[in-house]
């Protein structure tokens, strides 16, 4: 959690002491120096605040100030206070020694961060805040993101090049984007991916400075979902959809909040994808008791079949993709590019509660969970396919890898 994290930071921020140099240099653990400098906040942080935490994540936790960087013992990673750089990259900075990371500047390329040995601080401090690249004869090895074959986000479905960049006023708005958008999964509903992230991106950079924590979102995200269950159950499609289709956005906003400002945590991640997951058969259920009061009620066994159809696919297709985690050793999601395409109109919450709100602005909200019935069954059987087929190849290769993390094939 953020609380936790910059608790860490900031405990571990005092003025180091010799025998904390010393214990630093016999674990080969580097201490983290954030050189002096002024950049604009971004999402309700100082960079060097937000680098802090970054280093806590990644399992660093101890900072010293410049001058006492050149005390120590060990080695040094240096950032540039106007830098922001992609916590893929992190772990590279710490495992890395003798290493400069190339960033994005105003001019070209810049090293916005290094791994030294504590005698060069002072020198290649310097080089880092001049913006120069390190002449051959230092000995350095420096390399931009899109040359250290971090690409590949397995955790968030997707390839993208972590970010390294410098940031000022003139590009405070387009870094804020860049990070934003790196907080999504390549692989999930068109809703999300295609309508969401401006206005997600609105609301997220309008309360990322604010009191308010991802956990109190998930808590108004549910408050909405409940809404809409009961809503639905009386055959109100309009207000109920506005609570669903509220949710739904919400749910987006509480992730990306999270991320942009480093404060995800393990309850929230329960939290939200709890609800998540449980959520939708209710819905389902609550519209199709809610026919009943606009007069377009199926007759008992229908009901059951159809919903059945619906819950049943849903609970069986989360199966699937649980199975595939556990003998694939990969998201079913993310093996070829067409299941990644696929799993944009996959029969998941956002596009079937896209089928109920056009049966509902037709009038015909029956039509609309019939139609999620079939779409749920077909999704059902084409799912098992891709299921079948995978672990046909598994036999056949003994490994399956993703179609993104091959480098020919990349998604922007």
């Amino acid at each position: 959690m953020l609380d936790e994290d910059h608790a860490m930071a900031t405990a571990t921020s005092e003025p180091y002491e010799a025998e904390g140099a010393q214990e630093t240099a016999q674990t080969g653990q580097p201490a983290l120096c954030v050189l002096a400098g002024s950049a604009p906040r971004l999402w309700g942080s100082t960079l060097a605040e937000r680098t802090e935490r970054q280093f806590v994540r990644a399992g660093l936790d101890r900072f010293v100030s410049a001058d006492e960087a050149a005390l120590e013992g060990g080695h040094v990673i240096l950032v540039r206070a106007d830098a922001v750089i992609d916590q893929p990259l992190v772990p590279i900075l710490i495992a890395r020694r003798d290493f400069v990371l190339m960033g994005e500047g105003a001019d070209g390329p810049v090293p916005v961060a290094a791994h030294v040995s504590a005698d060069r601080v002072g020198e290649i401090g310097a080089l880092l805040m001049e913006g120069r690249k390190p002449p051959a004869a230092l000995k350095l090895t420096a390399l931009s993101p899109d040359e250290l074959e971090a690409s590949f986000w397995q955790s968030l479905r997707k390839r993208e090049t972590p970010y390294a960049m410098v940031v000022d006023e003139t590009n405070r708005a387009d870094v804020e984007w860049r990070m934003f958008m790196g907080t999504y999964k390549g692989a999930t509903d068109f809703i999300t991916k295609h309508v969401w992230p401006w206005p997600a991106f609105l609301a997220t950079r309008w309360l990322a400075p604010t009191f308010v924590t991802p956990n109190m979102v998930t808590t108004v995200s549910a408050v909405l979902m409940v809404a809409a269950f009961f809503l639905f159950l009386q055959g109100s499609w309009a207000l109920g959809l506005v609570c669903a289709w509220g949710m739904t956005f919400l749910d987006t906003v509480d992730g990306k909040l999270a991320r942009v400002t480093l404060t995800s945590s393990k309850w929230g991640d329960v939290f939200d994808h709890g609800i998540d997951l449980v959520h939708p058969p209710f819905w389902y259920v609550a519209w199709g008791l809610g026919l009943k009061a606009v007069g377009l009620a199926f007759a008992p066994a229908t009901l059951f079949w159809v919903l059945t159809a619906i819950i049943a696919g849903y609970v069986l297709q989360r199966v699937m993709e649980g199975v595939a985690i556990q003998f694939l050793k990969l998201e079913i999601h993310i093996w070829r590019r067409m299941d990644t395409l696929f799993r944009q109109i996959t029969a998941r919450r956002n596009p079937n509660l896209a089928i109920l709100t056009v049966s509902a602005l037709i009038g015909r909200p029956d039509w609309g969970l019939v139609a999620v019935a079939v779409w749920t069954v077909l999704c059902l059987v084409l799912h098992g396919l891709q299921l079948a087929q995978a672990l046909a190849e598994k036999r056949r290769t003994g490994t399956l890898s993703s179609w993104l993390n091959e480098p020919a094939q990349t998604e922007r």
